[in-house]
């Protein structure tokens, strides 16, 4: 025995130091104390997701305590909603002072037990976590994230809520079954994550029917495609919508379809326009009229960009034949404000002419006779301010290069009477944001300021604007920063060889995307424009994507797939950065000024200001306003004002030409 304790005691240090290097290597091993199944998500390609949140705790030797931390997954399911397989989320994160934790049953909310000392007492706390981050819908829509659809019943002025609306969508749109006993909405996808829905047509999207009697909600269209303005038709048989892709362009040319409602059965009225053959290049409208119906119930009327015009068209749903009733007016835009009893009420104006309000009777659906347009308001030509629209032939495309060989417009405003021999007019270059949008010929009150005061304006509908088919959408695809950049300039030199227009005093305005293509000019051609004014510009296209409301936007101009779950590669920053008109910023020798709006969520305004410091440092003149409370249409009465004759003095000032004004700026809200 002693001779046992001997030797027991002679291997005790090295069993001594076998054990605890067993104990600490085997204690590594956590062990799961919570988790919580949160909602199911659709990802990429339309798998089903559930989100898995879970705790764990493991002895942590070297601090003497138990660790507790947290680790999130995503449970990928198929068909059968068998799980295939589990992707980590993040890092584990170590949680502290946590006693207790429960989830709610919708798995929005989460209530921590919490404790700790205060004046050497322990306390303990019931935590209801209020500082989450919660998705909303991007810029302009920051303060919605979950929408919901009220009934107010007008006799007892009682307001309620209807149940059965799906989790995983926000309602909108709503509108009366013709019933009456259950509501017609749009519901958008909420998951993985929300991106952006304003100015954007590309959302996935679906028409729902929720019965208000039984509580079922009812899928009626496409669950795959986006959709916008469902409209009844007045005798309750037909549903008519817009309908598009998702992703892709922001906007695209968009598809007429119309729903059966006995059968329930769906037909395309008016299919999407790839390139316009005739006078009819297709429908572009984000949102139908209220009232669009003629009485009935055949046909239907709609206002949409026709290349640089807004036409007025009426749509036979019957035969699916689409006709433009304003083409060849003086008025160059006509906006539907509604029909009802087949009485039309428009409003129309051109560059050169504010808004008037019309009234006119539609007549009999075969009827031979015109439609005749009753003024109710009537407005003034500006007497001393012309326009006209040029058409721009771009150079014969490369082989294998679809579409980029369509022709494009520019509308030209220009101050009246210019006589032969007198002094050129400077010219002022803006191409639209977007990209995919569209100058069409209506009444701004900016343009026809900067006639007024002395200068041309030349306003640039690049290819990738809407209204001229759905090819020419397509054409910029993987050509931004190029092609846009490029047809500008060309629209450029070609309204200097057929105006009298001054080459040495030209000068550059734009906002967002037209903000992205004046910084390119500058950079590319810095010895052609003398002075440039921007708007909440992108910059440089590679540190936009983790801060804005619409990351997938830089990769489907640069044709570049995306899904929810992508990262950018090398080669993606790699593109971005080279598209961008940060890389040009060396050759920037034009003034320029940057106004942005702090609380944009499309463009962070942090770009105008790395913009800022690089032309600064080369000792450029370059001047900043930032406005606190802006955001990335730097929009509201002071707001634009103050930007517009903020823009205006320092291309007056850098032009070296004398404008007729004598207006002092509204107060900036700060200065750079």
């Amino acid at each position: 025995m002693a001779c046992r304790l001997e030797h027991g005691e002679e291997a005790l240090p090295g069993d001594l130091g076998l054990i605890s290097a067993l104990y600490q290597k085997l204690s590594q091993f956590p062990s799961v104390i919570y988790a919580s199944v949160g909602l199911g998500f659709a990802a990429c390609c339309s798998a089903k997701c559930l989100s898995l949140y879970t705790e764990w705790c493991q002895p942590d030797l070297g601090r003497r305590q138990q660790l507790q931390f947290s680790r999130q997954y995503v449970l990928h399911r198929d068909d059968g909603k068998a799980v295939v397989s589990v992707t980590p989320v993040g890092m584990p994160a170590e949680i502290r002072d946590q006693l207790l934790i429960q989830g709610s049953p919708t798995g929005r909310l989460k209530a921590v037990l919490t404790h700790h000392l205060e004046m050497g007492q322990k306390q303990e706390v019931l935590e209801v976590e209020q500082f989450v981050y919660h998705d909303n819908w991007g810029e302009a829509l920051g303060d919605k994230s979950i929408p919901v659809l009220c009934i107010l019943d007008v006799e007892t002025s009682e307001v309620s809520l209807p149940e059965s609306i799906p989790g995983h969508i926000s309602p909108g749109q709503p509108l009366w079954s013709p019933d009456d006993k259950s509501l017609v909405f749009v519901g958008w996808w909420h998951e993985p994550f929300r991106l952006g829905l304003s100015a954007c047509s590309n959302r996935r999207s679906a028409l729902f029917l929720l019965d208000l009697s039984g509580g079922s909600c009812e899928l009626l269209s496409s669950d795959h495609q986006a959709v916008s303005a469902p409209r009844l038709s007045p005798d309750g048989t037909c549903l008519l919508y817009l309908e598009g892709p998702v992703f892709g362009p922001h906007r695209q040319c968009l598809k007429l379809q119309m729903l059966n409602w006995q059968t329930k059965l769906t037909s395309t009225v008016v299919d999407m326009v790839r390139i316009a053959t005739g006078d009819f290049c297709g429908i572009y409208s984000e949102a139908l009229p209220r009232l669009c119906w003629a009485a009935d119930s055949r046909r239907v009327l709609l206002s949409t960009p026709q290349k640089s015009r807004k036409e007025l068209l009426i749509v036979d749903t019957r035969l699916g034949s689409v006709k433009l009733i304003t083409a060849g007016t003086p008025e160059g835009s006509w906006t539907l404000l509604g029909i009802q009893q087949d009485l039309l009420v428009v409003s129309c104006s051109s560059p050169n002419c504010p808004p008037a309000l019309k009234v006119g009777v539609l007549p009999p659906a075969g009827s031979k006779l015109e439609l005749q347009w009753i003024s109710v308001e009537e407005t003034s030509v500006l007497p001393d301010v012309e326009w006209l629209i040029l058409t721009v032939h771009p150079p014969v495309p490369e082989e294998g290069i679809p579409y980029t060989g369509q022709a494009f417009e520019a509308l030209l405003l220009r101050p009246q009477g210019n006589k032969q021999g007198e002094k050129a007019f400077p010219l002022i270059v803006s191409p639209h944001g977007g990209p995919n949008a569209v100058f069409d010929a209506c009444w701004r009150p900016t343009m026809a300021c900067l006639c007024q005061l002395g200068f041309a304006v030349l306003m640039v509908n690049y290819r990738g604007s809407l209204g001229f088919g759905q090819a020419s959408i397509d054409s910029l695809i993987s050509h931004v920063g190029q092609q846009d950049v490029e047809d500008t300039q060309l629209a450029v030199e070609l309204a200097l060889q057929m105006e009298i227009l001054d080459p040495n005093r030209i000068a550059l305005l734009g906002g967002s995307h037209g903000g992205f293509i004046c910084c390119h000019l500058i950079g590319q051609y810095p010895e052609m424009y003398k002075a440039c004014a921007v708007r909440s510009p992108v910059i440089n296209m590679a540190t936009l994507l983790g801060t804005s409301d619409i990351p997938d936007w830089r990769y489907a101009v640069l044709g570049l797939p995306y899904c929810y779950e992508r990262t950018p590669t090398e080669e993606d920053l790699t593109a971005m950065l080279l598209r961008s008109p940060v890389i040009h910023a060396a050759k920037v020798q034009t003034p320029l000024l940057l106004c942005v709006g702090a609380k944009d969520r499309r463009v962070s305004p942090y770009q105008a200001l790395e913009y800022y410091r690089v032309l600064k440092a080369r000792g450029i003149p370059v001047r900043l306003l930032w406005y606190p409370e802006g955001n990335h249409a730097l929009s509201g009465v002071e707001t634009e004002a103050d930007v517009f004759i903020n823009c205006v003095q320092w291309i007056v000032q850098h032009l070296s030409f004398e404008a007729a004004t004598g207006r002092q700026p509204l107060a900036e809200k700060a200065e750079f």
